[in-house]
């Protein structure tokens, strides 16, 4: 397989909050260890539940014209915030021939040059999994708001400086939240989340490890 590669980065917030800058850098180091050029890097603020992602398809469009052979990702959902989502991008550019590297899971879609069957699966399991966290909680904060809301306690919008409850934390932070789960450190997860470990201690207090 030739060693061209590219780097898709999104993030959700198009402030100056997050930033791509860390994932950009994990994954340049990743492909100098796997002897890989990358030939092009795309960044994007967006959200994942956004279809229309200019950087995403100009990133599909450079593959599919035969630019690079790699599209190396941080981790699923920087490719959609669904399942549907992640394997349409997995089956059209495996179709193609590009393997597509996920670093968190480890993950290559084609391995000796051929698609693998069980990567496909195990990304078919692994987005079903992440899809049904976020939606779970969802479900409970909106459920915690209804409460709330009928108990007098709780009125839509927070006064500036106030703390966020822990289902807002989690709804906010689910990558962070999985890397706690995972039994991965504050300070790993700071750094792979590009948060402080401040607000790490805040969602792994939130989530009771």
């Amino acid at each position: 397989m030739e060693n061209k590669a590219v780097i898709y980065a999104r993030v959700s917030s198009t402030g100056e909050r997050q930033s791509t800058a860390r994932q950009v850098a994990d994954l340049k180091r990743y492909a100098e260890t796997a002897g890989l050029e990358v030939v092009a890097v795309y960044e994007e603020k967006a959200s994942g539940a956004k279809r229309d992602r200019e950087q995403l398809a100009a990133c599909r469009a450079f593959l599919l014209d035969g630019g690079a052979q790699h599209l190396l990702v941080t981790e699923l959902s920087r490719l959609g915030r669904s399942l549907k989502q992640v394997l349409e991008v997995v089956d059209e550019l495996t179709a193609a021939g590009v393997n597509i590297y996920f670093q968190a899971q480890g993950l290559n879609t084609i391995v000796d040059g051929k698609p693998d069957a069980t990567v496909k699966a195990m990304v078919s399991m692994f987005g079903a999994f992440a899809e049904l966290e976020r939606t779970t909680i969802v479900d409970r904060l909106q459920s915690g708001r209804r409460v709330a809301l009928e108990k007098g306690a709780f009125t839509p919008g927070r006064p500036a400086g106030s703390r966020m409850s822990d289902e807002e934390l989690l709804a906010k932070y689910p990558k962070a939240a999985r890397r706690l789960r995972d039994s991965r450190t504050i300070r790993e997860v700071a750094g792979e989340c590009g948060l402080s470990t401040k607000t790490v201690q805040k969602i792994k207090n939130a989530l009771k490890v």
